[in-house]
């Protein structure tokens, strides 16, 4: 059954708009079917064509996900009763294949089923390099096309184009199982899929590109990803952490935008819409990360406690900052990153001043991995406005919307040089 006609233009915007929420969904479940993601990447992406076909004409159908996944099975049925090479694999999954049953997996009182977390531990298998890792994963898991992954690991959209490539032709070349790994193989994967849970994330939270603000369809994804990686690892501290760390990040998710979708920063927010039920299951998921921990604090457990203080702040100013900054230092020493410093510079603006927190920012400006990351120059706008410096703070303002690739963070950033610019001619 379908709803009534749309327009073509409609028909396509939605389409899309599925497929992106729906793609890393249609990809693992074929994956369990052709045991090959590139392969399982291809069908998703052949069953988005038929849908850009046959939606214009026939009308969408009222729960899309569930047609494009049953097309995309419906092709990986195909093609794997097409290769002779594959008849051992099916007397294994079954003469109706039509219903795509999957073949039992070792029993295991701790597995998990769900093809999603399959995905990304099988796109972090340790054949691939890290890189390789979690930009496939990001492709696969997040949906994300090959320059919002370039984007989010600042570095040219090439050389994620090449890993990517790389990654699945060395997973088939391997014959990597679609599994959850058990014992130590599933401990060695763990730093690459938290990474990769917390970039999908970040992706849905600010998003790098399009129209939007917000993508809350990647962060649910992750949340619900690492709430169950939780469930799977409860001895594994940073496990905890990130889980708390974002669900401290989506109490916020309400109040990050106004009315017509245009972002609202941390300092004008309406702290009353942050969500305290979330907030609650932050501080459990923290309390759990610190008691499983038995030396210092990973990466997420500082990052989740510098969220938890936000969180505690019931209002801007009653944040902690210098407890902040503090947590900030320890992070960058723990794991050193241009990102985390830029990061620990707005921090110690709060606390101590825009002064000293412009003399981190100037250091951060030859860094090579943030010539191109826009909030490099929205920071150092901040803080030249601050300082009164408004002409120079306009041009930074500017530069920092001409390097977005989001339409209303560029909208916010030309607000910003706007007023910069009020400033100026007033002095």
């Amino acid at each position: 059954m379908t709803t009534s006609q749309p327009s073509h233009t409609d028909a396509r915007a939605s389409v899309e708009a599925v497929f992106r929420i729906e793609s890393p969904r249609i990809i693992a479940g074929v994956t369990r079917v052709v045991r090959d993601v590139g392969i399982a990447e291809e069908l998703a992406q052949d069953a988005l064509v038929a849908a850009l076909e046959q939606w214009p004409r026939d009308g969408v159908p009222h729960n899309p996900g569930a047609w494009l996944m049953a097309i995309a099975r419906r092709r990986a049925v195909d093609l794997v009763r097409r290769r002779e090479n594959y008849a051992r694999k099916l007397a294994e999954i079954g003469r109706d294949l039509d219903t795509t049953v999957a073949p039992e997996e070792p029993a295991d009182p701790d597995a998990i089923d769900d093809d999603l977390l399959r995905l990304v531990f099988t796109a972090c298998h340790p054949v691939l390099s890290a890189e390789a890792r979690t930009a496939l994963t990001l492709r696969l898991l997040g949906g994300l096309t090959t320059p919002e992954i370039a984007r989010a690991f600042l570095v040219p959209e090439p050389t994620v184009a090449q890993r990517i490539v790389r990654a699945k032709r060395t997973l088939a070349a391997k014959n990597v199982p679609f599994e959850v790994p058990h014992g130590p193989d599933r401990a060695a994967r763990l730093d690459s899929v938290l990474d990769v849970i917390y970039l999908i994330f970040n992706e849905g939270y600010a998003a790098t590109a399009g129209d939007d603000w917000l993508r809350p369809a990647l962060c649910e994804d992750a949340l619900r990803l690492a709430r169950q990686l939780a469930a799977l690892m409860p001895k594994e501290p940073e496990v905890h952490a990130l889980a708390a760390l974002l669900e401290f990040q989506a109490s916020r998710t309400a109040a990050r935008t106004g009315p017509d979708g245009e972002p609202v920063l941390l300092a004008d927010q309406n702290r009353r819409r942050w969500n305290r039920r979330l907030i609650a299951r932050g501080v459990a998921a923290l309390a759990r990360a610190e008691a499983t921990a038995t030396g210092a604090p990973g990466p997420y457990a500082l990052q989740a406690t510098i969220a938890a203080c936000h969180a505690h702040a019931y209002t801007y100013e009653e944040t902690d900052w210098a407890t902040i900054a503090t947590l900030y230092g320890l992070l960058s020493a723990r794991a050193p990153s241009p990102v985390v410093e830029l990061n620990r510079a707005v921090a110690v603006s709060m606390a101590d001043g825009p002064a000293p927190a412009l003399r981190i920012v100037d250091t951060l400006t030859a860094e090579p991995a943030l010539r191109d990351y826009h909030l490099l120059p929205s920071v150092r706008g901040d803080l030249l406005q601050r300082l009164g410096r408004t002409a120079e703070a306009r041009a930074e303002f500017e530069r920092a919307a001409e390097l977005t690739r989001n339409e209303r963070e560029r909208e916010l950033l030309l607000r910003r040089a706007s007023t910069a610019a009020d400033q100026s001619g007033r002095h």
